[in-house]
């Protein structure tokens, strides 16, 4: 086994009284006191949470566009201007999902930041794909990252940063701007506005130390998955992985069909499937009563069996919720097998929380 990787921040998490955990081969922070404190700061005000444990690829190339129109299954045709970022999955040849991932437009290729799990399997998948193509593809191991997120995250950053304030405040969701050899876009994982900001790692721990001084707590990896959870946002490796379609993981949405020549890898697996039916869907578990919903749970409907792919209790529902993938036919209540013990859920759509409210009816 080899030792555990560490981000530029790692001091500064030792400095705050972090508990640390090997999570994807990073030493990284799990709480710094209190996971419930944390997701409420992030609800109510703004924290930030270290996310340099995530690779960001730079890619560059005549044939970049080229490339990235047949690698993933979005259309980075629609990045109509330098800044502006999609989500996309990277399908293999079945239809599974390889990796979830943003892109954004750069002024000299595209940026790409994929997940820390999966780096080393999506750099060699890339690499293998890139057969043929003028792309070449430079790992950014010289940035951190950190995610500021809340309410008020976007304020604190200008607080610190207010040089920066007005091209901030300019940024619309799902943009992003470099100022320097940073780049800052109002992305994040969490339901609430904020911003993700790439650094580099000489500057980090001066940027994080300036942002706890003007209120901006730290937050660990326990919190950011109760509050990616509450807004219905994916997991890789738990709502989806290489053998499950997007259109059974809740990423329909993130498929661009047209054109229709377009071949995207991916493509033909998934309009067979479509054809055919698609037989499973991503769902929404609401438990009102006692328990806690958990990954790996059956749910039954009408007699047919689906899962829990990522579960919890919701600190600002104050009762359970779940991500699942439920027969195509399932309505509006469903069965999971507590314990031995069927109990009745509700089905809802998600996200179950956006901006600090509860969402579903």
């Amino acid at each position: 086994m080899t030792a555990p990787k560490r981000t530029p921040l790692f001091d500064a998490h030792i400095a705050a009284n972090a508990k640390m955990v090997d999570f994807a081969g990073w030493e990284m922070p799990i709480h710094y006191g209190s996971q419930l404190k944390e997701h409420e700061i992030v609800r109510s005000d703004a924290g930030m949470f270290d996310v340099s444990h995530m690779t960001v690829v730079d890619i560059s190339g005549s044939d970049a566009k080229a490339w990235l129109q047949k690698l993933i299954a979005n259309d980075v045709s629609k990045l109509g201007f330098e800044g502006k970022a999609l989500y996309s999955g990277m399908l293999n040849e079945q239809g599974g999902v390889v990796d979830d991932l943003i892109v954004y437009l750069a002024a000299n290729g595209y940026r790409m930041v994929i997940n820390a799990g999966t780096t080393d399997k999506d750099l060699a998948w890339m690499d293998k794909q890139s057969a043929g193509f003028d792309v070449q593809l430079q790992v950014r191991r010289d940035l951190a990252m950190l995610a500021v997120q809340g309410p008020q995250a976007i304020a604190k950053v200008c607080a610190v940063k207010p040089d920066w304030a007005a091209s901030i405040q300019g940024l619309k969701v799902f943009q992003g701007l470099p100022f320097g050899d940073w780049f800052v876009a109002r992305t994040g994982y969490t339901g609430e506005d904020g911003l993700e900001i790439m650094i580099p790692a000489a500057e980090a721990i001066p940027f994080f130390q300036q942002l706890q001084a003007a209120g901006v707590a730290p937050i660990g990896l326990g919190a950011r998955d109760t509050l990616r959870l509450e807004a219905g946002m994916n997991l890789y490796g738990h709502d989806m992985d290489e053998t499950v379609s997007p259109l059974e993981a809740g990423m329909g949405w993130t498929i661009a069909w047209n054109p229709e020549e377009r071949d995207f890898i991916g493509r033909q697996a998934l309009q067979a499937q479509k054809a055919a039916g698609v037989a499973m869907k991503q769902v929404g578990l609401v438990l009102e009563g006692r328990g806690v919903l958990r990954e790996g749970q059956k749910v039954v409907v009408d007699g047919q069996e689906g899962i829990i792919t990522s579960g919890t209790f919701s600190p600002t529902l104050k009762h359970s919720i779940a991500i699942a993938r439920v027969p195509a036919t399932t309505g509006a209540t469903a069965q999971v097998d507590l314990r031995g013990t069927l109990t009745e859920v509700r089905v809802v759509k998600m996200p179950f929380v956006r901006n600090g409210k509860k969402v579903f009816e």
